[in-house]
């Protein structure tokens, strides 16, 4: 899994950073999702090497502007490229109203199918490879964080040694991949547990914005092998934090420790700070593995390291 930062500022755009919107490429199906789509999020994406035509979800937090206005334009561009065959939103109550005024007002039709699941909390998708929960955070308006989970993989299959005692390839291989046990036309017996290693634990990205500091943010991002979470305010401006229920760095990086996650990036810095040296000491403070997310930053998720 793959996260491309599309845009990291706060509220409104500034000349180097975008509002919000996070794409994560999912290369073993050719997917990617998207989380928030702020106004010029379309842009940010023909700027990046992330392929619209391989968005097929959209996951939104919460309906303020600078999460939602550029989901319209980026729906009628997916549909003049020709590439998109369905699309699935996952937002708040509201969107669904929303979006079909936005469409039938500029009289766009979309020549493929999009449908909008209301959040709630819990799973609000799952198949075989991955699943993604929510829960309600604590901001101005109805707001949700996301986790992505990735389900564990079967072990690699070791087939040098299943070649080097001239195991024939084909459907035994395919049993013995499955852990079964496989007799031979010659008689010899094998254990498919002797030639599979152990299973690889799947990667989590928790999402958590708007929001302050919240137990449900928490108890979402635990043992995260990547927390992404806003901090909007430095910690000296708590006062402000607490009055518009945005999170400070010293907030994300309690989330993050609380979490114990693998990694810490921190997004939607309001554009007041033009030093943010100074909010990225603030976090490391607390929480040391932490880094500062930048519009077009791309970085590849870890396994665990334990």
């Amino acid at each position: 899994m793959q996260i491309t930062f599309l845009g990291t500022s706060s509220g409104v755009p500034t000349k180097s950073r975008n509002v919000s919107s996070v794409a994560i490429k999912l290369p073993q199906r050719s997917e990617v999702w998207l989380f928030d789509c702020g106004e010029g999020t379309q842009h940010q994406i023909m700027r990046s090497d992330i392929k619209s035509s391989q968005i097929t979800k959209i996951f939104i937090t919460h309906l303020h502007g600078d999460h939602i206005f550029g989901l319209a334009g980026l729906l009628a561009s997916c549909g003049m490229a020709g590439a998109t065959q369905r699309m699935d939103i996952y937002a708040p109550s509201g969107l669904g109203e929303y979006l079909d005024a936005s469409l039938r007002y500029s009289e766009t039709k979309l020549a493929y199918p999009v449908k909008v699941h209301r959040a709630k909390t819990g799973v609000v998708f799952s198949d075989a490879d991955f699943t993604v929960t929510c829960a309600p955070l604590k901001h101005r308006v109805t707001a949700y964080g996301y986790r992505l989970t990735e389900h564990d993989r079967t072990g690699r299959f070791d087939v040098e040694k299943a070649k080097s005692l001239g195991i024939p390839e084909g459907k035994v291989y395919g049993l013995l991949k499955q852990g079964k046990t496989v007799t031979l036309e010659d008689g010899r017996t094998f254990n498919g547990a002797d030639f599979v290693g152990a299973p690889q634990k799947g990667r989590a990205i928790a999402y958590c914005t708007d929001t302050i500091y919240c137990d449900n943010a928490v108890e979402l991002a635990q043992k995260a092998n990547v927390l992404i979470h806003e901090a909007t305010f430095a910690h000296q401006d708590a006062d402000m934090a607490f009055a518009r229920l945005h999170s400070t760095t010293t907030m994300a990086a309690q989330v993050a420790l609380g979490a114990q996650v693998q990694q810490l990036v921190m997004t939607h810095f309001s554009p007041r700070y033009l030093n943010l040296d100074e909010l990225l000491a603030e976090a490391r403070a607390i929480f040391p593995n932490t880094i500062l997310a930048h519009d077009f930053l791309t970085i590849d998720v870890p396994y665990s390291t334990n």
